[in-house]
This record gives structure tokens, sequence and C-alpha cells, in this order.
């Protein structure tokens, strides 16, 4: 079994291996997430899946509090740099990276990206993570994409977090099918209720996964699951 907590929006640390990897660190402009405290977050690795401040707001401060590794696109890593967090390997579409705890591949993702001071973000992406104990997938910001079905053919995947909101990226109508493609019965939504836009029906998003025979988690701000 593989921990997973989650923190707000599309914020979520896993452990794998003995290492804690964060993902998109969006937590104190978060509203929602208030009860959190940032300097409790631990982290070995942190993955950005792309610029938007509402999947980097807190970068800095948690890499540098932490000593964390960044993963993430070439001008992410760039940009980051610039700013002291230069303990870091960059990646592009397709490439990977062996760590200690297994490989970490950059793939499509099928959005936008931009950084908050409207610096060029490159592309956005998402991962997947390779592992004696877990193989997943976090699509990051994404329409619903054919490449997906690349994923099932090149991967043994166990579970995958997935972005459900709807209206900037895929809904759960949409993740669903993903999940499908991808050969995944069990899923964590993502990107969901921070803002206005992104509201959601969760039994009828729960039920988009059910109807295709596999399983969504939505879990509380604070919540720890295993999967």
């Amino acid at each position: 079994m593989t921990n997973l907590t989650y923190y707000g929006h599309a914020c979520f640390s896993v452990e794998v291996a003995g290492k804690k990897i964060l993902f998109d660190p969006f937590i104190t402009p978060n509203p929602m997430a208030e009860e959190v405290d940032l300097s409790s977050i631990e982290a070995d690795y942190v993955l950005i899946s792309h610029g938007h401040e509402d999947h980097i707001a807190d970068a800095v401060d948690i890499l540098k509090g932490t000593g964390a590794v960044l993963i993430s696109n070439y001008e992410i890593v760039s940009w980051l740099a610039d700013q002291g967090c230069d303990n870091a390997h960059p990646l592009n579409h397709g490439g990977a990276v062996e760590l200690p705890f297994g490989k970490v591949k950059y793939v499509n993702a099928v959005h936008s990206s931009v950084l908050p001071d409207g610096t060029y973000g490159g592309n956005p992406g998402g991962f997947v993570i390779e592992s004696e104990q877990t193989n997943f997938y976090y699509s990051g910001d994404t329409a619903l994409t054919y490449d997906m079905k690349i994923l099932a053919e090149l991967h043994q995947l166990d579970w995958a977090v997935l972005c459900v909101g709807d209206n900037f990226t895929m809904g759960h109508a949409d993740a669903a099918i993903c999940a499908d493609w991808i050969g995944v019965k069990q899923a964590v939504g993502v990107h969901f209720d921070t803002f206005p836009y992104i509201e959601i029906d969760h039994e009828a998003a729960r039920a988009s996964f059910t109807s295709r025979g596999s399983t969504l988690h939505l879990p509380v701000i604070g919540e720890t699951i295993s999967l």
C-alpha cells in the first residue's frame, strides 16, 4: 500500500520507498487549506507539473525549507534557480530520470502555462512514477487526450491522480474515461472545489467512475489515504 496525503487543490504528497514526494505546492493562498501548516510539510522531492500560480505558489518556501530536489520542466527549473532553488533536475516531455525511489517520467498534458510574474513556463506536463513499491500517473492540468492510451501501452499503472474539476481541465466524466484508458481501478481526484468555476457534484463525479468500473477518491484536505 502507498500513502497519499492531500493538501488541497492539486497539491498532494506520496511516500515511496521512504521518500516523500510533494506535487504542485499551492497551500497558503488557498483559503480552503488554511488549517495546513506549511512548515510541517516534509518533502524529499518536489514535482511541479506547470507554472500556474495555483500549482507553484509555495514552491520557493518549501524547497528552501526542506532542501528537497525540484523536478520539473527546464523553464520552471531555471525560473526557480533564479530565486535560489538550484537543487533541481530538469526534464522535458518523454524524458525520464532515475532517482533513489524509482523513475520519474514527464509526459504530455494539454493545458497552458505561464509563471506568476508572466515569465514563459514551458509546456505543461504530467508525471509517471515507477518504483518497486507502486506505479502511478499524475495528470497535472489537462484535457482528455488520446496520448493517455500510450501510457497503458508503456507502463503498468496501479492508480492515478487526475484533475476532475472541469472548466479549466477535464471534468469527472472525461477523467473516468482516462482511468479506463490507462487501466487503473483507483483514482484520486484533484483540482476541484477551490474556486467557483471548478466546484463539482461529488456524487456525480464518483458515479462517472463507478459506471466505468473504477473508484474515485475525493479526499478532504489534510486526509491521508492508502492506495
